[in-house]
């Protein structure tokens, strides 16, 4: 690899992040992939377009039965089938899966759902930005603060 192509691991699991985007609007999954990449932090993702298809991944269900475990979930709110809501209470209720960040990124800024996302546990909530270039620059700070700042668990349960 030349300088321009060289990807940086994250510093503190040593690996390429695997972030989970739960989200179903193609044009904001173009925008988080593109400011993603643009970064040249080594991260791999997968998107699933609902809610159900997010929970089937993390509890690892039926096609996903060897998903990887996301070191990261970012999660809109208004999602189809189950929404973000949902989505989130679920993660944060399981024992195994409660220790992986969750950070909401949603077009709704309503105190209500900052909130109750709150007190269900997220790690963040973040209003998505209206203009392309602080939509991006937004994703940028998610990921520099939640995979290279931020020390995250490598998913390895300690013995007892």
């Amino acid at each position: 690899m030349n300088a321009a192509t060289t990807e940086i691991l994250n510093g503190t699991i040593r690996r390429p992040a695997h972030i989970l985007l739960v989200e179903d609007s193609p044009s904001d999954v173009a925008m988080i992939t593109a400011a993603l990449r643009e970064s040249h932090i080594a991260n791999d993702m997968h998107v699933a377009g609902d809610g159900e298809e997010a929970l089937d991944y993390l509890f690892r269900r039926g096609e996903f039965r060897d998903a990887r475990r996301p070191d990261l979930v970012l999660l809109d709110l208004n999602l189809p089938k189950k929404d973000g809501r949902e989505v989130l209470a679920e993660v944060k209720a399981d024992g195994d899966l409660t220790v992986i960040p969750v950070v909401v990124l949603t077009t709704s800024a309503a105190e209500s759902d900052v909130l109750r996302m709150y007190k269900l546990h997220a790690n963040s909530y973040i209003t998505k930005p209206v203009g392309f270039e602080q939509f991006l620059a937004a994703i940028q700070h998610i990921e520099e603060f939640w995979l290279t700042l931020v020390r995250l668990s490598d998913g390895v349960t300690p013995s007892q």
